[in-house]
């Protein structure tokens, strides 16, 4: 069988949605044979190359804040996913907050003998500024226009389904929930952090994550904040930590997988103030290993995690019903994919 992932962008890309792309495809091209196309914002011209057995397009984009990615030299990458149509089985495109992965998906389904189409949205019902909410709206019409072409829409989790069913109805039937799964070296890490002096968040710093709220809660708990990532409220963040909470936040570029983890163990909380996730992976990641979360309620539903009250508008968690990866590529081969 050959699958084309469609995804923004892909490893070393740092993101939720590359993260998840990646895990997919370095398992299923075990078996099967695997293409990426992805996006990337720090080219003029299309490469190839093969990373761990996956095989990866990337395609010129132009992505202003690190959003958008509007795709570059358009016809050229029709003639390229045509091409990759008439060979595969499957297309799963992932993200319709991604001009690049919505357009590609059109432009596939568009095709004579196009292949089964997955779409898995991530999909939040709105943008985060006021110009993405305000650019929203016309694109709201592309979106209902894939996943009115696709054979199975994947939320990955029951609110994210509600929500689709909601903004288009028309597609209850071939929505499919399939929550992410977690990778297997989590399970190698232990809850550690019963007496530590810190609370972490991991994951890109963006305006809508609520992080302020963050560092308003490590100041009432006393304990040190350490925010692990990259994005664009960075700066405004960090500012607003020296001024409410100098010397107590620190932030850590993006760590490596085996110091991330540690971390994460070794904090007395995970925080993801966010309510606006279709699904947190730093957050199931944390659950894994143990160590408790401090979410909002929007985190915990999508986890299907049972919830303590904690302060203002987030709640404890211990536990979730969390997944590894192979678990999950077993339920996609078997009802997304076919196999």
């Amino acid at each position: 069988m050959k699958i084309i992932l469609v995804s923004p962008s892909y490893h070393p890309h740092i993101g939720g949605v590359e993260n998840v792309v990646k895990s997919i495809a370095e398992r299923v091209v075990k078996a099967h044979e695997v293409t990426v196309v992805a996006g990337e914002p720090n080219t003029d011209d299309p490469s190839e190359e093969i990373i761990n057995g996956v095989k990866v397009v990337r395609w010129p984009v132009w992505s202003p804040g690190n959003a958008y990615h509007f795709p570059r030299r358009r016809s050229d990458l029709e003639k390229l996913l045509r091409e990759l149509a008439r060979q595969a089985d499957v297309t799963h495109i992932h993200s319709v907050h991604s001009i690049f992965t919505v357009h590609a998906g059109l432009i596939i389904a568009s095709c004579t003998a196009s292949p089964k189409i997955v779409v898995t949205p991530y999909y939040h019902g709105t943008g985060h500024t006021v110009l993405r909410k305000v650019l929203w709206l016309p694109w709201r019409q592309r979106v209902a226009e894939l996943l009115k072409k696709a054979d199975y829409v994947q939320a990955v989790s029951n609110r994210e389904a509600s929500l689709l069913a909601i903004h288009y109805p028309r597609i209850r039937g071939k929505i499919v929930v399939i929550p992410n799964g977690i990778d297997e070296d989590v399970l190698n890490y232990t809850w550690q952090g019963q007496t530590s002096d810190y609370m972490i968040y991991a994951g890109r710093i963006e305006k809508y994550k609520r992080l302020q709220l963050a560092i308003n809660i490590a100041k009432e708990l006393k304990l040190k904040l350490l925010v692990v990532g990259n994005g664009p409220y960075r700066d405004k963040l960090a500012k607003y930590a020296n001024s409410v909470y100098n010397g107590r936040v620190e932030f850590l570029e993006p760590q490596s997988r085996e110091k991330y983890l540690e971390l994460v163990s070794k904090a007395r909380y995970a925080v993801n103030p966010s309510k606006h996730e279709a699904y947190s992976i730093f957050t199931a990641e944390a659950l894994a290993i143990g160590t408790p979360a401090i979410t909002t309620r929007e985190i915990a539903e999508n986890l299907e995690a049972r919830t303590k009250p904690f302060m203002k508008d987030l709640v404890r968690v211990e536990k979730a019903p969390i997944k590894t990866w192979s678990e999950v590529l077993l339920t996609y081969l078997e009802e997304l994919y076919k196999v």
